[in-house]
């Protein structure tokens, strides 16, 4: 990253921010530092009701904590610089910083899409196999599917990091953009970014189609298990276990196949920066919740979690 830098005139970026416009900017700093604070405390008090409570120490809350710390990390690494757009004058990003952000935005967001896409084989194997369940998820299989998240989203963003780096930035330095993202870094390339747009549209491709398939799969042989289940209240049952995850699969593969896989002149930068607010600050905050207010044995575990720490410091103020 080094010696790219120093051959490009660029050491640092400029981020313009969401937007320009000076009465916007106060109103909207609150805004979104509200909704990292309600993703901060969601989905860390989402890690630690599943830490503290045995009975959630099953495959399908393993892969829910895994979700929820890869929110909290890829939300901590854009929410506070965009928040620094609308209270600073000039919201630089050295070029070290910049590439370092896209890597660790990118790795995330990759992880994010095979954990959803593990989480639907997870709910595959619970309605149309639940008899083998446990031996089918046992701990070793879950460890080494969400190690095939992890390495794939490592690979994902290092393709997309090196393919950047070896870029020239000459002397525009202005990132049309809240953070350091693919698409607006390759308009400041002065060189050829022939081969960084392949990449983008075959790995992208890749990240986002190889789960895809998966989910689909996954929810056809479970749809197909449910329709075979004679009782209207099972079906419900069977159903709503899938409601949140459909939720959250909706959300995040619709935002992300519409801001990379899609024609450069559909949108213009403005409104392509308000649809890449829906996979990187909405769903985030929004997946604990979706999650939580649905879930009875979420509910359950934070009552006994609080009358836990209720009974804990009556006994101290005893």
């Amino acid at each position: 990253m080094k010696m790219v830098a120093e051959n490009s005139s660029v050491t640092e970026f400029i981020l313009t921010g969401l937007t320009n416009q000076p009465g916007l900017q106060i109103p909207l700093f609150f805004l979104f530092l509200g909704f990292y604070v309600v993703t901060v405390v969601g989905n860390l008090g989402l890690i630690t009701l599943i830490g503290l409570n045995s009975h959630l120490h099953i495959p399908m809350y393993f892969f829910l904590f895994n979700l929820s710390f890869i929110d909290f990390c890829y939300s901590t690494v854009i929410t506070p610089k965009m928040l620094m757009s609308f209270v600073s004058k000039k919201n630089v990003i050295t070029y070290t910083g910049c590439m370092t952000q896209l890597f660790f935005f990118l790795f995330f967001v990759v992880s994010e899409s095979f954990i959803l896409s593990a989480m639907a084989y997870d709910r595959y194997v619970a309605i149309c196999s639940p008899l083998v369940y446990r031996v089918t998820m046992s701990p070793r299989v879950c460890l080494l599917l969400l190690l095939g998240v992890y390495v794939m989203g490592f690979a994902g963003a290092m393709a997309h990091t090196m393919c950047m780096v070896r870029l020239t930035f000459c002397a525009n330095n202005l990132v049309d953009h809240y953070m350091c993202d693919i698409l607006p870094l390759l308009e400041l390339s002065c060189t050829s970014t022939h081969v960084n747009v392949l990449v983008v549209f075959v790995v992208v491709g890749m990240d986002i189609g190889v789960p895809t398939v998966t989910i689909f799969v996954s929810y056809a042989l479970i749809l197909s298990s449910i329709l075979h289940i004679r009782s209207t209240e099972g079906r419900f049952k069977a159903f709503s276990t899938c409601s949140s995850h459909i939720i959250t699969v909706s959300l995040f593969f619709g935002s992300g196949a519409f801001m990379y896989l899609k024609p450069s002149s559909l949108l213009p930068m403005n409104q392509e920066k308000v649809s890449s607010l829906f996979y990187t600050t909405v769903v985030p905050m929004l997946n604990p919740l979706i999650y939580s207010l649905r879930n009875k044995d979420v509910k359950v575990a934070l009552k006994k979690t609080l009358s836990k720490k209720k009974f804990t410091l009556l006994r101290k103020g005893q």
